[in-house]
């Protein structure tokens, strides 16, 4: 490609994917008339409206690759483990194969028994809820991948599915209990994914980044943090994937994933040892470790995240088809392949033409990543999610990923402002000595490790006792100009607030837009 044929490319790219977008849902159309539609012997009116509820479902399908890729590919790729490109190109793949794979079989179509089908007696009026449910549920995330906004699809799907039913059939038809728990669940999700991701890190910086000889203790520890990785992965792929052909239980999953990880540890203790030895004794080097673990996690995850979320885009539209085409309500459809294969399709679609936007907010916008921080992120949501799994929690995997990415941010925040407030004790214990002094003493100090580092504290806290300093390590000008120093966040605030307030939006916006839908879809078809 030439530099004006590029030129030319990027002046009209936005117009570019609308057109391939339009192109894609059109041909879904044609495709499920001649397929889906053309077999049901069914009236024209009940035929177009699968036919639009087949391009809908594929367009919420790309809303789902636009805007929940992110949750994979975004450490990765803020870490620069992976290109945007490959990443786009693996997850791609992956999200693909996840859906058609290990999509099941059979799709629930009512999301967390969000509605009581059996309230709504008319097939016919039961497709309309669907449908509307479906249109707000794209129209919803196609804003928030706008505004660079990581939302939950699956509470997206939910909020749009109880507001259609209310539109539908009333207050009562609402399962309140579980509107509940996923209210709760914007706080416990992000807060448990940003603690977990926190501890994480937290255990890599004094295990490893924080010893004198860096190279010597990743070469112990990283195969041990490699071996966790593989068991939480190995655990969360029999009962996120694997699970949806043949049904695992939580002790074999557990106990799968943790025999996989001893053979995984075993394999790559001796040559990961060697590679670490071989890294510069710094920080850099030892991130250079964690490269290909995250690659694979990021593969792993998107194949698992195909598998599941593919229902919120195929789900409603199983449950539209056969209410039109049996006459029948069904709380869970048999999903045809042609189905299977939209959504497969439209996830890949959606992240190929619209993913980067999201994937470049969550792995550079809210806080800088390297591979160890995306390590643990990764553990994070995958470890959230398998204890959520147990405990019958509807966590988010959106909220869980994006709470990790926070969680590593504030951590950093913390130890920053920890590490100046050390810094500042020592220079004020030297006061009127040489600089030279005062800077060889700085040296040896960011040498030393977390232990050593305390007890020269101590002492210099206890030489000022001496000194009859009243054990105050430096003064109150200078704790002012510290303060004012390290007011630089390293998590930005505006993003964070951004996201949070589409988190708590989703719910209540995808109601009230279903509703209106449904009111829309109902004048027109009634």
């Amino acid at each position: 490609m030439t530099k004006k044929s590029r030129s030319v490319f990027s002046r009209h790219f936005e117009a570019i994917q609308l057109a391939t977008a339009v192109a894609f849902l059109f041909l879904v159309g044609v495709y499920a008339s001649l397929t889906g539609a053309a077999d049901t012997g069914l009236g024209r009116t009940a035929v177009w409206l699968l036919i639009l509820s087949a391009a809908v479902g594929a367009y919420m399908a790309m809303n789902i690759g636009a805007n929940d890729v992110a949750n994979n590919m975004g450490p990765a790729v803020g870490s620069g483990a992976l290109t945007m490109g490959w990443a786009i190109i693996v997850a791609a793949v992956f999200e693909a194969l996840g859906a058609i794979v290990a999509g099941g079989d059979v799709v629930g179509t009512i999301k967390g028994a969000i509605i009581d089908p059996r309230d709504i007696a008319d097939p016919t009026l039961f497709a309309w809820v669907m449908f509307a449910a479906l249109l707000a549920g794209a129209l919803w995330l196609n804003l928030a991948t706008a505004l660079g906004a990581p939302v939950s699809t699956t509470h997206s799907i939910i909020g749009a599915v109880m507001g259609a039913g209310i539109a539908a059939g009333g207050w009562g038809l609402v399962n309140w209990p579980t509107i509940g728990a996923i209210v709760a669940s914007w706080v416990i999700s992000p807060v448990l994914g940003g603690l977990i991701a926190a501890g994480f890190l937290y255990l890599i910086k004094r295990s490893v980044t924080y010893r004198a000889e860096k190279t010597e203790a990743a070469a112990r520890v990283v195969p041990v943090l490699i071996a966790l990785m593989v068991w939480a992965y190995g655990t969360y792929m029999l009962l996120k994937g694997v699970s949806q052909v043949v049904k695992v239980g939580f002790p074999v999953a557990v106990f799968g994933g943790a025999g996989l990880a001893v053979v995984v540890w075993l394999l790559i203790r001796a040559p990961i040892a060697r590679q670490a030895l071989r890294q510069d004794n710094s920080k850099d080097g030892v991130n250079h470790l964690f490269t290909w673990p995250l690659v694979c996690s990021a593969a792993l995850l998107s194949f698992a995240h195909g598998a599941n979320d593919v229902a919120n885009a195929i789900g409603p539209l199983a449950a539209i088809f056969e209410a039109v085409k049996a006459g029948a309500i069904a709380t869970k459809a048999g999903t045809p392949l042609w189905i299977m294969v939209l959504g497969a399709l439209g996830l890949s679609v959606g992240l190929a033409l619209y993913g980067a936007k999201l994937i470049r907010t969550v792995g550079k916008e809210i806080t800088e990543l390297d591979q160890m921080r995306a390590y643990a992120i990764a553990m994070a949501a995958t470890i959230t999610v398998i204890l959520a799994s147990q405990l019958g929690m509807p966590v988010s995997t959106t909220h869980i990923s994006i709470g990790a990415v926070f969680g590593v941010g504030f951590l950093r925040e913390l130890l920053k402002v920890n590490y100046a407030k050390m810094e500042a004790a020592v220079r004020a214990a030297h006061q009127g000595a040489d600089r030279e002094e005062v800077e060889a003493y700085m040296l040896r100090f960011e040498a030393a490790e977390v232990t050593e580092k305390k007890q020269m504290l101590a002492d210099m806290k206890q030489r000022a006792k001496l000194r009859g300093v009243d054990g105050a390590v430096f003064a109150k000008p200078e704790r002012r100009a510290f303060k004012k120093a390290y007011k630089k966040e390293i998590v930005k605030r505006s993003v964070v607030m951004r996201i949070v307030a589409a988190w708590i939006v989703t719910v209540p916006a995808t109601a009230v837009l279903a509703a209106l839908l449904f009111h829309m879809v109902a004048a027109v078809l009634g």
